[in-house]
């Protein structure tokens, strides 16, 4: 329907590379809705033509931020404060009902029943499921709506400092109005769940429509050697299945086969990602303790291509079981 759209943010040239995988994944999986992405004034003119390649609206707003450093600060993620530019979908009001999800998810499957929910439709946080995770959900555009999230802002401010901390302040019957608007967790499948409930993930993982990569590390802070056909980066700080990684790869090489070069401080945007890519093995730093370990989990920063890797914890678990 034309009054209908996904719509992303992309807030500078990196979250640009994951809003370009987002659209592909839409657009490989026959999407009847309009796409539409945000951008922030710092998105190249070389990453906007690749977004006008994918997107029926690519529109520029400007930089919200909470200026919350406290709350930041606490969560150790002061990148987030940008993240309330998301507000600025509720001023879409040219369509009637929207799904919104980060750049740095990506589809699996066509999801277009999403429009069959009603604002304000998310999947539980698999941190705190009592909160929603802000990365999906389901809402209808309205300024009215715009006027007063703005306004909680600005009384309430933010319990995590970003965006999700002032959706779930606002939205906070979520969890107990209406079960119909509580999501199922395939339509925002954390990557680092995939590793805290092993089992889950083997019962239901295939049914995932929607891949979320969660965590500091995002499939962006890597890249392809497209000689050695190695994954290269920190591997040490992965948060992500190394399939799901390597189809992100090869969907962004799909957006940009074109471009040679992004701006000098930035990855290149050409790259060649085969099928059968698969991540490196390499030397890891000294041996962590376990309260180091017990910590990076906590961070969900463990070691998910070494030791906390699929394979290990499947073992682990299986010995346990026995």
């Amino acid at each position: 329907m034309a009054d209908q759209a996904f719509v992303t943010l992309a807030t500078n040239n990196k979250y640009a590379k994951g809003a370009m995988v987002l659209g592909k994944s839409l657009r490989n999986h026959k999407t009847s809705k309009k796409l539409v992405v945000l951008i922030g004034p710092h998105v190249s003119e070389q990453s906007r033509e690749v977004l006008q390649t994918l997107y029926d609206e690519v529109k520029l707003v400007d930089v919200l931020d909470s200026g919350d450093t406290a709350h930041l600060a606490l969560m150790q993620r002061p990148d987030l404060g940008v993240t309330l530019t998301k507000l600025h979908c509720w001023t879409l009001k040219h369509y009637s009902k929207c799904v919104f999800m980060d750049a740095d998810t990506m589809v699996l499957a066509n999801i277009d029943e999403l429009f069959d929910r009603e604002e304000f439709s998310a999947a539980p946080d698999p941190g705190w499921p009592d909160c929603f995770n802000s990365g999906v959900f389901v809402f209808q555009p309205s300024n009215e709506t715009y006027g007063k999230l703005l306004e909680y802002c600005t009384e309430h401010g933010s319990f995590d400092g970003g965006d999700q901390g002032v959706l779930n302040g606002y939205f906070s019957d979520w969890a107990t109005a209406d079960i119909r608007k509580h999501l199922p967790f395939i339509y925002n499948m954390s990557s680092i769940a995939i590793y805290t409930y092993l089992p889950a993930f083997k019962q239901y993982g295939a049914n995932a429509k929607v891949v979320h990569f969660l965590g500091k590390t995002k499939p962006w802070s890597y890249t392809f050697d497209p000689n050695q056909r190695k994954v290269q980066g920190n591997v040490q700080e992965a948060s992500s299945h190394p399939g799901y990684l390597l189809e992100w790869w090869r969907l962004y090489s799909s957006c940009v086969p074109s471009i040679k070069q992004q701006e000098h401080t930035d990855q290149p945007f050409e790259v060649t990602v085969q099928e059968e890519l698969q991540p490196p093995v390499l030397p890891g730093p000294p041996p962590l303790s376990s309260a180091e370990r017990k910590q990076r989990w906590e961070q969900g920063q463990a070691d998910y291509m070494g030791m906390d890797a699929f394979d290990n914890i499947e073992k682990k678990l299986a010995a346990f079981l026995k």
